[in-house]
């Protein structure tokens, strides 16, 4: 195995001027305390907008140290875990430093998991306190009597609206005929509150001054369970410390060092529960001392009009939610002359994108690159110089290393394709309870992430695909991004996505699932000729499906496993 010292790092040549190739990164400080300091320096700005209703920093701090009282009240000790099932709402952010605050371990959940999937996590995790929405208590009372869970926590969405819409919300809970968005709101059922297991979240936090805080070892206590996708099987907790949630706070925080400090909030519409918004939201709130704005769902009117009020100078998100921002801006108008940078992650962000959202703001549109099992960042596109389909260098004190699929190990050149592997301050200490699942991912110190790549002689790297999406024709080897790439040049497709599915003469075949542009059309045959344009014969689709939409995750990323899923069924019914 090559030493460490023997990886070439190009990148570290081809740096931008202001992204530091080391960082200085506290001995003994949780997220929490970043938090802290936060408030220490700017106490009376606001931490988070919610529906309007700002909460500064003070007041959140106060709040998380009453939540962690809460806990240490009721018998919580260090380490116990704690299942955050919420939307990007106040009770999280409060929840979710109270725990750590607390001595715990957050254990991350979709709201929108099935119980089969919320059995598993957690059972998996072990947790036996959950914070919720009491919208959601059902679904967290049909799986309770099969898991540890004792203690559920039940916020509700009015808690921290402005005490305008709280007002009117009580005088209208009563009418039998409701607004619809207000109705979406409360519970449609009586829920049990009592003393011992079940809580009303506003009465559960105790009094701050009871808050103890622990002793903590920040490179070994784990603080964060982030689940997996679940692609390759059953999800698993990737354990973060507490050292890597700081660490990759500051890392992204160095990547974008053309947004000032102060400058202007970040628009947090991805979800909280994903380590993309934990850090590139949360986390860079406390780093550049600015507020959040809670966005519970992705609305591209909505988002727009957050941004031009508040004056958002950084928003995260996944290429679909900048596609249909652009779609909205040309739809309704616009200024968002405020928005400084941009980071898209989590699929591949097209050309034409990019370069329509830098047209329309003025601001940068980068895509970057993360992982559970790195907290997530692990590269950012320098935002004045990114490359076309790159995901961009590794970001400060982190070291890639492309090796070959074959043995998983022999170090390949420049220009070379082989799995991508990392090492960083970031990188999770394993599996949660999976010994085994870790020693096949964390090796010698390595992190393999799955992903097939290549790097540049200025160190950006390029993601070819995903091992286990690879698609074989008739032995040759395809990758569906290369193929996503060329149909999102075609002037009438907003969205594409592309598969293997199964022949049974050439064992797979290429499939391409489209949406067309409002008001535009082709026919299968024109864009697999479209295709045949750009790709050699075997790569460009032989069937293109037409949808009206395409299935996306929580966060807007595209779940092509879907599209197969649905594939496989239309073939065993025929």
């Amino acid at each position: 195995m090559a030493k460490t010292e023997d990886i070439p790092t190009p990148w570290l040549d081809h740096y931008p001027e202001d992204r530091p190739k080391s960082l200085q990164y506290p001995e003994n400080e949780t997220s929490f305390d970043q938090l802290f300091k936060a408030a220490k320096e700017f106490p009376d700005q606001a931490a988070m907008y919610f529906q309007d209703n700002p909460i500064s920093y003070s007041e959140l701090v106060v709040l998380v140290k009453r939540f962690a009282a809460g806990l240490q009240k009721r018998g919580f000790k260090k380490g116990d875990r704690v299942a955050l099932m919420l939307p990007n709402t106040p009770h999280y952010v409060i929840a979710h430093h109270g725990t750590l605050a607390a001595g715990g371990i957050v254990v991350q959940v979709n709201p929108l998991y099935t119980p089969y999937e919320l059995d598993h996590i957690l059972n998996d995790s072990g947790a036996e306190w959950m914070v919720t929405l009491d919208l959601l208590e059902p679904k967290v009372r049909e799986v309770q009597g099969r898991t540890k869970l004792k203690h559920v926590i039940l916020g509700s969405i009015p808690d921290y609206l402005p005490a305008k819409k709280q007002r009117l919300i009580k005088l209208l809970k009563n009418v039998p005929i409701l607004n619809k968005k207000i109705k979406a709101i409360l519970p449609q059922h009586k829920i049990g509150y009592d003393e011992e297991y079940t809580h009303r979240f506003l009465d559960f936090l105790g009094d701050e001054n009871d808050w103890k805080r622990p002793e903590f070892d920040i490179k070994k206590d784990v603080a964060l369970l982030q689940y997996t996708g679940g692609t390759t099987g059953l999800s698993k907790g990737a354990a973060l410390t507490h050292y890597n949630l700081v660490a990759n706070a500051m890392q992204t925080r160095a990547a974008i060092m053309r947004v000032p400090d102060g400058h202007g909030p970040i628009l947090t519409v991805l979800p909280l529960f994903h380590s993309f918004a934990l850090t590139a939201c949360m986390g860079l709130s406390f780093q550049m001392k600015v507020p959040m704005i809670l966005m519970p769902k992705f609305d591209a009117k909505e988002a727009l009009e957050l941004i031009q009020k508040y004056k958002v100078s950084f928003f995260p998100g996944v290429p679909t939610m900048f596609v249909a921002i652009n779609q909205a801006a040309r739809k309704y108008g616009s200024d968002m002359s405020s928005i400084v940078a941009c980071i898209s992650g989590g699929a591949p962000l097209p050309l034409e994108v990019m370069n329509e959202f830098k047209e329309i703001t003025g601001g940068f549109l980068v895509e970057g690159y993360g992982l559970s099992e790195a907290s997530p960042v692990v590269c950012v596109n320098p935002l004045d110089r990114p490359k076309e389909g790159s995901i961009g260098q590794p970001v400060s004190d982190t070291i890639v290393k492309i090796v070959d699929t074959s043995d998983n190990k022999t170090v390949l050149g420049i220009g070379e394709v082989g799995e991508l592997c990392v090492q960083g301050p970031q990188v999770m200490v394993g599996y949660w309870n999976r010994p085994e699942e870790t020693e096949k991912t964390l090796i010698d110190g390595w992190l393999h992430t799955g992903d097939i790549a290549q790097i540049d002689e200025e160190g950006y790297v390029t993601i070819v695909d995903r091992k286990k999406d690879m698609i074989i024709v008739s032995g040759y080897n395809v990758y569906p991004r290369e193929v996503e790439e060329v149909l999102y040049k075609h002037p009438a497709i907003l969205e594409a996505a592309v598969a293997g599915v199964s022949h049974p003469v050439k064992g797979e075949i290429v499939k391409a699932w489209v949406v067309f542009k409002p008001g535009q059309s082709a026919t299968e045959e024109d864009v697999i000729k479209f295709c045949k344009e750009y790709l050699a014969p075997y790569k460009a689709p032989k069937e293109v499906e037409v949808r009206e939409e395409l299935p996306k995750s929580m966060i807007g990323k595209i779940l092509r496993r879907k599209l197969v899923e649905e594939e496989q069924k239309k073939q065993q019914a025929s």
